[in-house]
């Protein structure tokens, strides 16, 4: 089974004050750290969809959101277009780039479970990363709209739906605000 993963990081970060992907949090750009927790994972490849911020990341594809603007959802029709010609890719595993708090272990244990769609969650509460077989790509790319992404698809298929926790391994917080 190969899985592939896919960052979305294409949004201007309005409340943050600007675009997250760069921002160094730690001594590592957010969207570094993010490649690098999906590739130790077992994530192989791992594309970045950018928008707002548009510079070099090492050890990923680098995918082009020109509609950044338009939410969340834009993205991650972006990156399951590009995966619909990767015919070797059996699932893909979609985080955000702003959280910081994702570790390898966390992601790990959501590759490895069996599942149309695999959520994590802390302490009962559902968030990211979350890994959708090919099956459910079509639908799912139709339903990705301004800033809910997969929320409504997600909600539309209880049934197919796996929850790993992940909250012993990892925090779900992303990184709204920038730290003072």
């Amino acid at each position: 089974m190969t899985t592939a993963g896919l960052v979305l990081a294409a949004g201007e970060g309005k409340r943050f004050g600007g675009p997250k992907a760069p921002y160094v949090h730690n001594g590592q750009r957010l969207v570094d750290r993010a490649v690098q927790v999906l590739a130790e994972a077992g994530c192989d490849p791992v594309f970045v969809v950018l928008g707002a911020w548009l510079g070099e990341v090492p050890n990923a594809t680098l995918l082009e959101n020109q509609n950044w603007a338009t939410g969340m959802g834009s993205s991650l029709q972006v990156g399951l277009n590009h995966l619909n010609g990767e015919s070797e890719i059996d699932e893909v595993l979609v985080s955000l780039v702003d959280l910081p708090g994702l570790t390898s272990a966390a992601v790990a244990r959501v590759v490895n479970s069996p599942g149309e769609i695999v959520v994590a969650c802390y302490d009962g509460k559902r968030g990211h990363p979350v890994k959708f077989a090919r099956a459910t790509w079509p639908e799912l790319a139709i339903s990705a709209t301004g800033d809910q992404g997969a929320r409504s698809f997600i909600a539309n298929h209880p049934e197919e739906i796996v929850l790993v926790e992940v909250g012993d391994v990892a925090t779900g917080e992303d990184m709204d605000e920038r730290p003072i």
